[in-house]
C-alpha cells in the first residue's frame, strides 16, 4: 500500500510526521486502598510513560459516550477519532471485518463468546481461556447441528468467535436496532437470567444458547477440560449483534496511512475498516502471556514504513476482568518496558514526530467491568511543550486538555501545529 505524508499546514516547512499511539487496553482505574489511595498506573514503575508526560502534555478523555455500553469498540472508535453517533453499528461486524467476512446490507454478525455458567451465573466469560483449538471444535459442532445457508458460526481466537446471520429483502433477520443483549463479561459472578437477550428476535438468539447446552454437555472438549481440572465451554453466549459500518478511511480524514499491531479481532476490524493495515506478531495472545517486547519491536520497525504505528496491548484490560491488581500493576510496567520505552527511542531518530498513550476505557478492579468514565492520555513530540507531569489519572485530571466527547482527541493530535 504506497504511505502517504502528511503536508506541512503551518508554515514550518514540515515534510512528514510519524505517529505513534499506544493503547494499554483498559489501564485507567480507581484509588485502590491497598495501594494507600494509589491507582494501578500510579503505583507502578512507568518512567518511559512518565518521560512521555514529563516532555510532554496530559490530559483526559471520554471516550464512551451515552447511550453506548462501555466497550473497547466504541471506546477505540472514539479514540481514533470516530464520532459513534455516527460510526457505530455494533461490535460484531467490527470483529467480521477483522476475518475479512462481507456483510451484505441485510445481514447480521453477532459475537458468540464460548462460556461458563455455573449454578446460573457467569462463572467465565471466557471458558477459563480456552484454547482455540478447543474451540473450533467447539463451532464445528455448532455449525453441524446448526448451520445452514442463512445461519453460520465462524471460529475466531480462543473464546472470542462469531455468528453470521444472511438475510434478504424477502426473509430480513428478525434482529433490529431494539434488539438488547449484554457481554458477558459485564456480568461476572452474576446470575445470568436478568441479562438474556431481549427485543425482537430475541428467541432466536435464545434458542441458539439453548441448543449449544446440550451440543456441549458431554463434548469430548469439554470432558477432557474437566478431567484436566478445567473449566468447561458450558454454552455459547451471544451478543454485540450489529449491521455492516461504514467507515471513512483514516488517510481521508488524517492525510497518514497507518498499521495496527494487535491480537484481538476487534482492533484488527477496526483497523481493515479504516483502511490500514496489520502485523501479526508472533507471541501476541491478548492476554497476560502476550509478548511485550516482540511487539514493541514490531512497532520501532514499523515506523520506517508507516506514518502512524498504532499498539494495542489487551493485557491491562484482562487482569481488571479477572480481579488481579498484581497483573493489572505488572501488566503496565511490562508495557512501559517493552513498548514504551523502546519506541521513544526510536521516535528520537526521526526528524519530526509524536507518540500518544492512551488507554481505551477505564476497567476497575472494584468492579471487573468495563466503565464510563475519562482516561488519562499523554503525548509528546514535536510542536508539544513540556508540562512536567506525570502519566496518571491525577495529574491528568488536573489539566486543561479535557475532551468532553474523546472523538475529538486524534484530530487534536494529529493536526495540531503548536500544543502546550
Amino acid at each position: 500500500m504506497r504511505r502517504l505524508l502528511l503536508q506541512a499546514t503551518d508554515g514550518d516547512g514540515w515534510a512528514s510526521m510519524k505517529y505513534v499511539i499506544v493503547i494499554p487496553d483498559g489501564a485507567a482505574d480507581e484509588p485502590q486502598a491497598s495501594l494507600n489511595g494509589a491507582t494501578p498506573l500510579q503505583a507502578a514503575n512507568t518512567p518511559a510513560m512518565d518521560r512521555v508526560a514529563a516532555e510532554g502534555i496530559v490530559g483526559t478523555a471520554f471516550n464512551v459516550p451515552e447511550p453506548f455500553v462501555p466497550g473497547s469498540d466504541v471506546a477505540t472508535l472514539s479514540l481514533l477519532g470516530y464520532d459513534p453517533h455516527l460510526y457505530y453499528t455494533g461490535r460484531a461486524p467490527l470483529e467480521a471485518a477483522a476475518q475479512g467476512i462481507e456483510l451484505g446490507p441485510h445481514d447480521w454478525a453477532v459475537r458468540c463468546n464460548l462460556v461458563t455458567i455455573e449454578n446460573g451465573r457467569m462463572a467465565d466469560f471466557s471458558a477459563g481461556h480456552i484454547s482455540t483449538d478447543e474451540a473450533h471444535q467447539l463451532v464445528e459442532t455448532l455449525n453441524r447441528a446448526l448451520g445452514s445457508d442463512r445461519l453460520q458460526f465462524v471460529p475466531g481466537v480462543s473464546y472470542r468467535n462469531l455468528l453470521i446471520l444472511r438475510g434478504h429483502p424477502d426473509h430480513p433477520v428478525p434482529l433490529t436496532d431494539d434488539t438488547h443483549t449484554t457481554p458477558p463479561h459485564e456480568i461476572p459472578d452474576r446470575p445470568v437470567a436478568e441479562y438474556l437477550p431481549s427485543g425482537p428476535g430475541a428467541g432466536v438468539l435464545l434458542g441458539l444458547m439453548e441448543r449449544s447446552k446440550q451440543l456441549f454437555a458431554e463434548h469430548p472438549v469439554n470432558q477432557r477440560r474437566r478431567s484436566e481440572g478445567k473449566r468447561p465451554a458450558t454454552q455459547i453466549w451471544l451478543w454485540g449483534q450489529g449491521r455492516r459500518p461504514a467507515l471513512p478511511s483514516f488517510a481521508e480524514r488524517f492525510g497518514v496511512q497507518g498499521v495496527m499491531i494487535t491480537a484481538v479481532d476487534l482492533l484488527r476490524g477496526i483497523a481493515a475498516l479504516i483502511g490500514w493495515d496489520r502485523i501479526e506478531v508472533p507471541g501476541a495472545t491478548g492476554y497476560l502471556d502476550t509478548d511485550f517486547a516482540a511487539k514493541g519491536q514490531a512497532a520501532c520497525d514499523a515506523l520506517h514504513e508507516y506514518d502512524v504505528v498504532c499498539v494495542h496491548i489487551e493485557a491491562p484490560d484482562e487482569a481488571s476482568h479477572e480481579g488481579r491488581l498484581d497483573a493489572k500493576i505488572k501488566a503496565i510496567e511490562e508495557i512501559d518496558k517493552h513498548i514504551v520505552a523502546p519506541l521513544w527511542e526510536e521516535v528520537q531518530g526521526h526528524e519530526k514526530w509524536r507518540l500518544l498513550i492512551s488507554p481505551d476505557h477505564p476497567t476497575p478492579i472494584r468492579t471487573k467491568t468495563h466503565g464510563r468514565g475519562y482516561v488519562p492520555w499523554a503525548a509528546a513530540g514535536s510542536g508539544i511543550r513540556g508540562c512536567g507531569l506525570k502519566y496518571h489519572e491525577s495529574d491528568a485530571s488536573g489539566s486543561t486538555f479535557r475532551f468532553d466527547r474523546g472523538h475529538e482527541l486524534m484530530p487534536f493530535f494529529i493536526k495540531e501545529p503548536s500544543i502546550g
